[in-house]
C-alpha cells in the first residue's frame, strides 16, 4: 500500500511563521511534523510515499528528496499557486498513487495512530476514517459511526482525524481540478461507502500558534 501525505497548504492560521516555511516544515519537539509523519510510515510498513507541494513545496523537497534517509521512495506531485485543495489534490496525484487503496494523512496533525493497523486492514468499501473526540475547536464534529462501523449523520459526532485509507474510486467520475473533500465523503456517505473507527490516543491538529504550543506540551517539551 502507498502512503500520500497532504503538504499543499498555506498554512494561513499559522502566520506569520507558515509565511516563511511551509506548515510541514514546523518543528514540533525538534523535529519537522512530516518527518514525523515518515518516520511512522517507515516503521509502520510503507515503503512509497507521494506529497502533494504547493506553498514553499520546494523547501519540503529539498528538506526529505527522495526519502531514502527514511528508508522511503517519495514522489511529488506539483500544484499550481493556491494548490488544489484535499481532494482535488489527491485526484491529480491519483496517477502516482495506482488504483489501489492508499493511506491519507494530513501533514499538519500530531498522531500516534498504529499506522501498521490501516495497511493491513482489508478495506471493503470507499474509504475508511480514523476519528477521534471532538476538540474544542470543533465540538460540533464530523461525522458519527454506527453500530456496523458505516459513517452517518447523527448525535454522536466524532471528527474527522486527517487520517484514512481511500479507494481510487472514491473519486471516480470526478473531473481534476481545485475540490474539497468534505463533499466527496458526503456522496459516499449517503451511499454507505465509508466507514470509521475512534481512534482515543494521542492527536493533535496543528492549526494555530496556540494548538502548536499546546502540541509541544502534550510531548513534554
Amino acid at each position: 500500500m502507498k502512503a500520500m501525505v497532504l503538504a499543499a497548504g498555506r498554512g494561513e492560521r499559522l502566520r506569520p511563521l507558515t509565511d516563511r516555511i511551509p506548515k510541514p516544515l514546523v518543528a514540533l519537539g525538534g523535529k519537522t511534523l512530516i518527518a514525523r509523519h515518515l518516520e511512522a510510515l517507515s516503521e509502520a510498513g510503507f515503503d512509497q510515499v507521494v506529497i502533494n507541494l504547493a506553498w514553499l513545496g520546494e523547501q519540503i523537497e529539498q528538506s526529505l528528496g527522495d526519502g531514502s534517509r527514511f528508508g522511503l521512495s517519495i514522489a511529488y506531485s506539483h500544484e499550481p499557486p493556491g494548490a488544489l485543495e484535499t481532494a482535488g489534490g489527491i485526484i491529480q496525484a491519483l496517477p502516482l498513487l495506482g488504483d489501489k487503496p492508499f493511506l491519507m494523512i494530513s501533514g499538519d496533525v500530531l498522531c500516534a495512530y498504529p499506522l501498521a493497523r490501516l495497511r493491513s486492514r482489508p478495506l471493503k468499501t470507499q474509504g475508511h476514517l480514523v476519528m477521534v473526540a471532538n476538540p474544542e475547536h470543533h465540538r460540533h464534529g464530523d461525522f458519527a459511526i454506527d453500530a456496523d462501523q458505516r459513517l452517518v449523520h447523527g448525535p454522536s459526532t466524532l471528527t474527522f482525524s486527517g487520517i484514512a485509507v481511500l479507494d481510487p474510486a472514491l473519486f471516480a467520475g470526478l473531473a481534476p481540478g481545485r475540490r474539497a473533500l468534505r463533499p466527496v465523503f458526503e456522496r459516499a456517505i449517503a451511499s454507505g461507502q465509508l466507514t470509521g473507527e475512534h481512534y482515543r490516543g494521542l492527536w493533535s491538529d496543528i492549526g494555530t500558534p496556540e494548538r502548536l504550543t499546546e502540541a509541544e506540551r502534550l510531548l513534554g517539551n
